[in-house]
């Protein structure tokens, strides 16, 4: 059974930083892309960051040059490190599996984690 589990979401000042981490199970995690969606409330969710399999990365325009996605197949984990926080980054941060064709479309991802809260104050 796959799982992800979210974890290092928090309350932080405009500016400051946070690092999110996905751990997963049930399945051969290096050969699998990952991907960093988020949700504000009253809107859908959003596409963030990607990593493939082989490291490769893709942004949002609007984190680019603040987040970094990395991964560590040894510990089947996935990271996201957000640096210069805004208050509009706040949101329920999800980290999945992809098994589609566009990396920015959330239904090209089967399996989700619980969600982690990031909120960024002014």
């Amino acid at each position: 059974q796959v799982q992800l589990v979210e974890s290092g979401g928090g309350l932080v000042q405009a500016g400051g930083s946070l690092r999110l981490s996905c751990a997963a199970s049930g399945l051969t995690f290096s050969g699998f892309a990952m991907g960093w969606f988020r949700q504000a409330p009253g809107k859908e969710r959003e596409f963030v960051a990607h990593i493939t399999w082989s490291a490769f990365t893709y942004y949002a325009d609007s984190v680019k040059g603040r987040f970094t996605i990395s991964r560590d197949n040894a510990k089947n984990t996935v990271y996201l490190q957000m640096n210069s926080l805004k208050p509009e980054d706040t949101a329920v941060y999800y980290c999945a599996r992809y098994r589609g064709a566009n990396y920015a479309s959330a239904r090209d991802y089967d399996y989700w984690g619980q969600g982690t809260q990031v909120t960024v104050s002014s």
